[in-house]
């Protein structure tokens, strides 16, 4: 059991039956009455936002939440393969659960998966990742008196907003967390 005043950002906890991630709290002490907490948090289950106020001193139940890396094999219709690096177990996940992660996965790249009592909660994959461009519009030559992007696909088949000066068969780099191109590799 933790206490409101325990509460840290990432931290899982078990709340009216839903597994709940805190993304953002706040303490608030006004002058006339008792001491509260503002959260945000997390439903690990369906992906949604809750905001929720607790009174100072209420006390939840944590949850664990185990992490195992493990590298990414293969896809076969809806499911998609991993295998677990220390035990060398593989595990299906279904397309639906991986959410938009699926459009930077890449054969033999590792993630990290979340467990929780051995179900698969969620996936975190590298900071950025490195994917070669399969298809795009050749630039337009003179047009650099602003910042101007196109659209690009690559090997797993995303679409990035690039600069006009990529081109196909180039390997850039992609922010995975909000699908930016950040380079050329």
């Amino acid at each position: 059991m933790i206490d409101t005043t325990e509460f840290k950002v990432g931290m899982t906890l078990l709340y009216e039956g839903k597994l709940l991630q805190i993304v953002e709290y706040q303490h608030i002490k006004p002058g006339k009455g008792g001491a509260f907490v503002k959260t945000r948090l997390r439903d690990l289950k369906n992906n949604t936002v809750l905001d929720r106020t607790f009174r100072s001193g209420d006390k939840f139940e944590t949850a664990y939440i185990q992490q195992r890396n493990m590298h990414y094999l293969y896809n076969s219709g809806d499911s998609y393969f991993f295998m677990d690096t220390e035990n060398y177990e593989q595990l299906h996940v279904d397309k639906a659960m991986l959410g938009k992660s699926i459009n930077f996965l890449k054969e033999n790249m590792e993630a990290s998966l979340s467990f929780y009592e051995d179900r698969f909660m969620d996936i975190a994959l590298p900071v950025s990742v490195e994917l070669k461009i399969t298809h795009t519009e050749p630039g337009i030559k003179g047009d650099t008196a602003r910042a101007t992007y196109k659209p690009a696909t690559v090997e797993t088949g995303a679409v990035v907003q690039v600069p006009l000066f990529v081109k196909m068969g180039d390997i850039i780099r992609i922010d995975t967390r909000t699908g930016e191109y950040l380079e050329r590799a």
